[in-house]
């Protein structure tokens, strides 16, 4: 089975770059690729100039990794974890001291760093991790779902830390994660991925602009197909779906659809319990994009490729 297909994918220095995608679309693959830990079976890849395939050492001192999995020692502390880290990028002794007080300052676990790692929070041990990533400085990170399973305050001073972290050091970020609302503030474009494709890249905005027009959200206690049908009869309907005993309809004109869509229910005495009008937002276009339609379309070309650049205006 191929993962990934036909990729295209062009990634500028200091951009904050977003992979969105179900489980199981290619977004870890993707990232195993280019931080060198799969081989691309066909096609070519680089970072900053290097060939993924064929220059791996230099591809490994450009970039860090924060895996979706934890990776830390726990019978290590905070700072032994850092420094067996600096060792392996080849960081001398004054080096490695100082580059530990700089990361764990921007993580704030200055106190936690003689700590044992097997007493930290899940959210100090994603902190440590990333800055596990940075002791090294390296031009491009990878973080793949870094946030996965913390509580919003966490999340929140996670994504404080890589912002500052990206406008401190001109850093590119690659982002793969689960969470709409970290896609949509974060990103400058987010690539959405299915069944190892890139269905649909663009800016957030350029994103949701795609679906236009508004959203309505009912809830019906007791749903019945003939109001699916009576909402899919209106001109002004684009598409109805029902998501967690919701009816999502995306429509035209919203304001002047809610009364009609009312009167549908009253005429098939069905009860709107609640309704809501929105602008599209990401989760939306996620869904439109790795919808069953999609995900059920045969691969018509089994050729595999993988072209990605990632470059530096650096010399």
């Amino acid at each position: 089975m191929t993962a990934l297909h036909d990729l295209d994918l062009e990634i500028e220095e200091g951009e904050l770059f977003g992979l969105l995608g179900p489980n199981g679309a290619g977004k870890t693959t993707l990232i195993s690729v280019l931080a060198t830990i799969l081989p691309a079976s066909r096609g070519s890849a680089s970072i900053c100039g290097h060939d993924v395939r064929l220059e791996q050492h230099s591809v490994r001192q450009v970039i860090g990794v924060v895996f979706q999995d934890p990776s830390l020692d726990d019978e290590l502390t905070g700072a032994e974890n850092l420094d067996f880290h600096g060792r392996l990028y080849g960081l001398d002794g004054p080096t490695r001291r100082s580059r530990m007080d700089e990361v764990l300052s921007l993580v704030d676990l200055e106190d936690r760093r003689n700590d044992f790692v097997k007493t930290y929070s899940g959210g100090m041990r994603r902190r440590l991790e990333m800055a596990r990533g940075l002791m090294h400085r390296p031009r491009v990170l990878f973080l793949d779902e870094p946030t996965l399973g913390l509580d919003p305050q966490t999340r929140r001073k996670i994504w404080n830390h890589v912002l500052s972290l990206k406008d401190s050091f001109g850093m590119t970020v690659i982002l793969t994660t689960h969470y709409m609302d970290e896609a949509d503030k974060l990103c400058s474009r987010i690539a959405i991925m299915d069944h190892g494709r890139i269905v649909a890249m663009d800016s957030p905005l350029g994103l949701k602009a795609q679906l236009g027009g508004d959203v309505i959200e009912f809830e019906v206690p007791c749903l019945n197909s003939e109001f699916i049908d009576g909402l899919n009869n209106d001109e002004d309907v684009r598409e109805v779906s029902v998501q967690d005993g919701r009816v999502l309809v995306s429509v035209e004109r919203g304001e002047s659809f809610i009364p009609r869509a009312f009167d549908i229910a009253q005429r098939l005495e069905i009860e709107i319990s609640a309704v809501l009008m929105r602008k599209p937002n990401l989760e939306d276009v996620f869904i439109k994009l790795t919808g069953r339609e999609i995900r059920d379309e045969g691969v018509k070309d089994s050729k595999e490729r993988i072209r990605v650049y990632m470059w530096s205006k650096r010399r």
